[in-house]
């Protein structure tokens, strides 16, 4: 019997000076299982043998296809969207199912992108999918982070959610994967990240336990530019406060967020959609403390009374 065929995919990868991770991240791509019909690497402006890197393999790989756009003078998060734009002109006349925004600092193994393609096989109500990313060795612990969200690192679109969505958001202070994954969720279609593979992150971020009193302060600033509800804010806060660096990240986060709230910087998200946001948060804190009171966490411990004979 025939083995049926899993969806077809693209893939765009804005690049800005990754010469130093770039060719790791070319290695697995050519090395999966299933191929993309077409992967356009946009170089965003790069000085440092980024696009050498990238026409060597273009050479041997004809669906490998690179996109030298001017560089610019500001940096900031909106750029890699237009980056990404300019991408998908390349994308123009195919048939495909699924488009994918993947980071030119990744790795992953030889069947990544046949495991994803698999589900949304598997889902045709699967609107966008990723997978967690390992740091240094580190990952996010995901029994206490929701699966819903999808890292930006690589995300991959069914092309009509993304097409129905609009595409990126050209947030210029960034969020530009959480602000896309919220609105496919709030068209109605589900977002996932799968556990069961990971991917490996190249470059240095702040992911948890490494974020500085200054890094993570301007993440609580950036929460409330993305319209996280203040209560959720506490919550998160407080269990950061378990997390390295003990006790200050939690209070960087919550001081981030406070600093916001006095000074009150234009809020990123349209308002339906950070209305969305604050109604999922709620829902998730209603979720925990439910499940927290089937386990007996807020009841008092029974009284032991000793009894005389």
């Amino acid at each position: 019997m025939a083995t049926k065929a899993l969806p077809s995919y693209v893939l765009i990868t804005p690049a800005r000076n990754e010469a130093a991770f770039i060719e790791r991240t070319l290695e697995s791509v050519v090395a999966q299982t299933v191929l993309p019909l077409k992967w356009a690497v946009v170089s965003d402006g790069s000085t440092d043998g980024t696009d050498a890197i990238v026409e060597r393999f273009a050479a041997r790989h004809p669906w490998i296809e690179l996109l030298r756009i001017p560089e610019r003078a500001e940096r900031h998060f909106a750029g890699k969207v237009r980056a990404f734009d300019a991408g998908s002109t390349k994308l123009t006349g195919l048939v495909y199912d699924v488009i994918g925004n993947l980071d030119a600092d990744i790795t992953f193994e030889r069947d990544y992108f046949a495991f994803l393609l698999a589900q949304f096989d598997a889902d045709p109500g699967l609107g966008v999918a990723g997978t967690p990313f390992v740091e240094g060795g580190r990952q996010y612990d995901y029994r206490y982070t929701s699966l819903d969200h999808v890292s930006g690192a690589c995300q991959l679109f069914r092309r009509e959610c993304f097409e129905e969505i609009g595409g990126y958001m050209p947030l210029r202070q960034g969020g530009v994967d959480l602000a896309a994954v919220l609105t496919a969720r709030m068209r109605g279609w589900r977002t996932r990240t799968f556990t069961e593979m990971t991917c490996e992150h190249r470059k240095a971020t702040q992911i948890r336990g490494h974020a500085s009193f200054r890094g993570t302060f301007k993440s609580g600033y950036h929460d409330y530019l993305m319209g996280s509800h203040p209560l959720w804010h506490v919550c998160r806060s407080a269990y950061r406060m378990a997390d390295t660096p003990v006790i200050s990240g939690g209070v960087a986060l919550f001081a981030g967020y406070c600093w916001a709230a006095c000074v009150r910087p234009e809020r990123l998200l349209p308002p339906e959609t950070e209305r969305f946001r604050r109604k999922e948060q709620m829902q998730r804190l209603r979720e925990w403390l439910r499940g927290a009171w089937r386990m007996g966490a807020f009841r008092p411990a029974a009284s032991h009374r000793s009894h005389r004979g």
